[in-house]
């Protein structure tokens, strides 16, 4: 066993499936999972509905929570699937916010110095599961669930992640471990033997690393 456990992270854009894959995963392999708290941000349906004035909030945010979970996740030796990354969150969503002139350069500035000195202090995950989706699928499948807050997003800032997300992987897979997932025309949920070949594949990257 690594000296600080295995560390899983599963990415990907919104409604993707990370949660219900993370779930997944962490039942049948008996791992410990870290959910992104996004009910209890307090700015996400401030955030959606006037991007560029709840930004910076909902993006300090997350960035909080994750940092905190990503200690506690230093700290511990045994297996775990944490759903989304800090990573994502400063070179994905903030990324687009400030390319889309909705962060404000001082405060985009100010975000990127926090975020970076926090990596000091930080692991990158052993693997990281990146799922894969079109804008079509992400937006179907935000219908389906109908959380509250995500009732504004449009496929055009779907579109925008997407993009960002796939840059990001590129660049990331350069320099870590990377499995990637198609989950166009799938189901994680309706398809068990889908979803367990693709588990499967994570616990073998699992074995060789242990």
């Amino acid at each position: 066993m690594k000296k600080n456990g295995f560390f899983l992270v599963i990415a990907g854009n919104i409604g993707v499936g990370k949660t219900t894959f993370t779930r997944l995963l962490s039942e049948r392999l008996d791992w410990q999972p870290y959910f992104e708290k996004v009910k209890e941000n307090p700015y996400l349906g401030l955030f959606y509905n006037d991007m560029r004035r709840w930004g910076f909030h909902s993006q300090i945010y997350f960035l909080t929570q994750r940092f905190k979970a990503h200690i506690r996740i230093n700290q511990i030796n045994i297996p775990v699937t944490q759903d989304r990354s800090i990573y994502e969150d400063a070179e994905v969503f903030v990324t687009n916010l400030y390319q889309q002139e909705l962060f404000s350069e001082q405060d985009y500035h100010t975000y990127r110095e926090l975020y970076e000195s926090m990596l000091h202090v930080l692991r990158p995950p052993d693997l990281t599961v990146y799922l894969r989706g079109s804008p079509w699928t992400l937006l179907s499948r935000i219908r389906k669930r109908w959380r509250d807050v995500e009732r504004n997003i449009d496929k055009e800032y779907l579109f925008q992640l997407n993009l960002a997300y796939e840059k990001w992987i590129k660049n990331w897979r350069d320099r870590h471990p990377v499995q990637i997932i198609n989950t166009d025309g799938h189901d994680f949920l309706k398809e068990s033997d889908w979803t367990r070949e693709n588990i499967d594949r994570i616990y073998e990257t699992f074995k060789r690393e242990n």
